[in-house]
């Protein structure tokens, strides 16, 4: 009987977004969050449905990535809707995801990003980068302005908001979630596999070096408003307590990206299987496409993105293989998954 129940909680919830993709055009406004102190000011994007049909046009595309289809300050659609923050990974930036948020927000989300400061692409600031723990309280502080100050604050549902990650923003999304930095048992992990990829960024930014840095990423950055996440191949789970990931009862959707791992140097065991082995059984839903590539959560590139790279950017080229159409039915795959799941809360 329960799994009945589950199951058609599931089909109402799919059908639910389905009726809502087809009422809904996106939405599309800058952010921008200042910070009193003049320290931490955040910029970045806010999706939302509008029942506005005008004017809609290509944003967030150039010759590499292929865009999304949006009304630029659209007049949002009645009534109130629930929020979605997203986070992006290491040197990404908020329009990394804009495909998933445009697809949300014709389901009938608001979604935000901002770019995260030290580790997004035009801000490698290397003292906001030590700063690791803003990433969190970055968060959160889109969650307070888009609820207090901003213009859609009418249009949100305070009790329906949920975060998604990539990468590092699967990190941001676990110390949001409650996860807590253990420095001792991150330390012994690194001592014991010292060319460990998330071992050799946070020694190369000078992450919790000090007693005081310490002590404040140790703190609890858990946002309670978060209902649910989704986490999308994320780096950093041996950098938690297994303590505290174990008391983590809000519920996960955990995506591992199997593909290409020698490109991006995730090793799967360390990361999301090691955290949905963590993790309570009941909270965690975890999906591993045989297909899907740590840069797949990235946009879709443009049939001549690839040799665009190859000529220009050779180093990075990689994250264009197979990103078009194959890309196209990934994307296609996760933002179903993400709106059941988000749906289901």
């Amino acid at each position: 009987m329960k799994r009945f129940l589950q199951m058609a909680t599931i089909v109402v919830a799919t059908m639910a977004s389905s009726a809502q993709a087809q009422n809904y055009q996106t939405g599309l406004a800058d952010l921008t969050i200042a910070d009193t102190a003049g320290q931490r000011d955040l910029e970045g994007f806010v999706w939302y449905p509008t029942t506005e049909t005008e004017e809609l046009s290509e944003q967030h595309s150039n010759q590499v990535w292929a865009g999304i289809k949006a009304i630029k300050d659209a007049r949002p659609a009645a009534g109130q809707h629930p929020l979605v923050v997203l986070s992006h990974g290491m040197y990404g930036n908020a329009m990394n995801q804009s495909w998933l948020a445009s697809a949300l927000a014709q389901r009938g989300y608001v979604v935000a990003a901002i770019n995260h400061p030290g580790t997004s692409t035009w801000a490698r600031d290397a003292e906001d980068a030590r700063q690791m723990w803003q990433r969190p309280k970055d968060v959160s502080r889109v969650i307070d302005h888009l609820l207090a100050t901003s213009d859609l604050s009418e249009h949100i549902q305070p009790d329906r908001i949920f975060m998604a990650g990539h990468s590092l923003g699967g990190f941001t999304a676990m110390a949001l979630a409650g996860g807590r930095y253990d420095a001792k048992a991150f330390g012994d992990f690194c001592d014991g596999r010292p060319g460990e990829l998330v071992c050799g960024i946070f020694a190369n930014w000078n992450v919790a070096q000090t007693p005081d840095d310490i002590a404040t990423m140790s703190a609890d950055l858990s946002d309670p408003r978060i209902k649910a996440f989704a986490v999308f191949d994320l780096g950093g789970t041996q950098t938690f307590s297994s303590e505290s990931l174990g008391r983590i009862k809000t519920p996960m959707l955990i995506f591992g990206a199997p593909r290409d791992i020698e490109a991006t140097g995730i090793d799967l065991d360390v990361e999301s299987r090691a955290l949905v082995a963590a993790l309570p059984k009941p909270s965690v839903t975890y999906l591993e496409p045989a297909n899907l590539a740590h840069f797949d959560f990235l946009g879709e590139c443009r049939p001549n993105g690839l040799e665009i790279l190859k000529q220009e950017e050779p180093d990075d080229a990689f994250i264009c293989i197979d990103g078009a159409t194959e890309r196209r039915a990934l994307h296609a795959m996760i933002i179903d998954e993400v709106a059941v799941h988000f749906a289901r809360q």
